[in-house]
């Protein structure tokens, strides 16, 4: 199985935070890689993964970071492929991390995600995928239309829920 999109962090501390990006796209059935490099400690290996990355096969690339956060720009400096930042908590809440990955220079573009929202990295990985795959548009189709019918399901749920001045 080749993989489509490549998960990389930091750190493999971001592993928790990014298991929900695995988590989705294994549920999704897309094929997927998961690595640990850094900017700062590994630079020549982040270099030689993003300038070999569309050779390999990959068509998007996941890349979460904290603090400092270079590794997203640093890889979408080195690819034409679509680069998803994922800003990890830390320090300042992720504030750090997120002002980091969204002031990249004109040319380099970097999609950013919330802090810590490795799900909707990943969902939205799935979206650029699906443009050219109709298998997994309509699978994406049907995870939505889940997410509809889990608020659906609460709000039933929560009908039952009795107050003496709940109006509903």
């Amino acid at each position: 199985m080749q993989p489509l999109v490549s998960i990389i962090m930091g750190s493999t501390s971001d592993l928790p935070v990014m298991e929900k990006a695995c988590q989705l796209l294994d549920q999704l059935q897309v094929p997927f890689e998961v690595n640990a490099l850094s900017a700062h400690r590994t630079p020549q290996a982040v270099e030689l993964f993003a300038s070999q990355a569309q050779s390999r096969g990959l068509r998007v690339i996941i890349a979460a970071a904290g603090m400092a956060a270079a590794l997203p720009g640093v890889i979408a400096a080195q690819t034409t492929l679509p680069v998803i930042g994922v800003p990890i908590k830390g320090m300042l809440d992720g504030l750090d991390a997120m002002l980091s990955i969204i002031q990249m220079p004109p040319g380099i573009p970097v999609a950013t995600v919330g802090v810590n929202a490795a799900q909707n990295a990943a969902l939205l990985a799935v979206e650029i995928l699906s443009l050219s795959d109709t298998a997994l548009a309509e699978r994406l189709a049907d995870y939505k239309q889940s997410l509809k019918q889990k608020i659906e399901k609460a709000n039933r749920n929560l009908a039952e829920v009795k107050y003496a001045y709940k109006t509903n």
